[in-house]
């Protein structure tokens, strides 16, 4: 008899990039955070928290952003979300851009180790220690 497989589980990837725009070489932007949210409230949540937390550090203008997308803006990403479509929101502080991403994803569950024996391969490599 089968029993119950895991399944794929829907939900939403969380990025919080930086980006410094004063930058002239070209620099890709830094990853800084990332979540795995499993409904659109729990996204947009995770935005929301960081920028109220950072709000009280950030410029005039960034500030105004962020409260701006605080009291409406987050009224549209929860939309979007909920149409299960990608959605980002910025603040840009002293030539830093503050991007945060949610992408819908599917998140896969692992296999657990403990129910089937490892591949004899799996014992061969050794981890190597730098001098």
């Amino acid at each position: 008899m089968l029993t119950d497989q895991p399944r794929p589980r829907p939900g939403f990837w969380c990025e919080c990039w930086t980006q410094d725009l004063t930058d002239t070489e070209g620099t890709p932007p830094r990853l800084r955070a990332s979540f795995d949210a499993y409904s659109a409230p729990q996204a947009d949540r995770w935005v929301a928290i960081a920028l109220r937390t950072i709000s009280p550090t950030l410029d005039a203008d960034a500030s105004e952003e962020a409260w701006g997308w605080l009291y409406e803006g987050r009224i549209q990403t929860r939309r979007t979300l909920l149409r299960v479509e990608p959605c980002t929101v910025s603040v840009t502080h002293a030539g830093t851009r503050i991007t945060w991403t949610i992408r819908p994803v599917l998140f896969l569950p692992l296999a657990h180790r403990q129910v089937a024996e490892l591949p004899t391969c799996a014992y061969d490599f050794k981890t190597q220690w730098p001098d």
